[in-house]
């Protein structure tokens, strides 16, 4: 994998992490008001970005474990 592509990968991985932090704090705040649609849309979407910047994450392990 080229430096430059690991380098954009990283970067949307660390930009990823401020919207799925506020996605979950949102999340926790629709559960104490109550709001369960809310708290349910905003945590299934936090739980998809949570897991692809996961991905990405492995993605890089993989190419440079080779």
């Amino acid at each position: 994998m080229k430096q430059s592509t690991k380098e954009a990968l990283l970067q949307a991985y660390n930009l990823m992490q401020p919207i799925i932090a506020g996605l979950y704090l949102e999340n926790e705040k629709a559960v104490e008001n109550g709001d369960d649609v809310d708290a349910s849309l905003l945590e299934t979407r936090a739980d998809r970005l949570f897991q692809e910047a996961d991905s990405i994450l492995l993605v890089i392990s993989e190419y440079e474990d080779e």
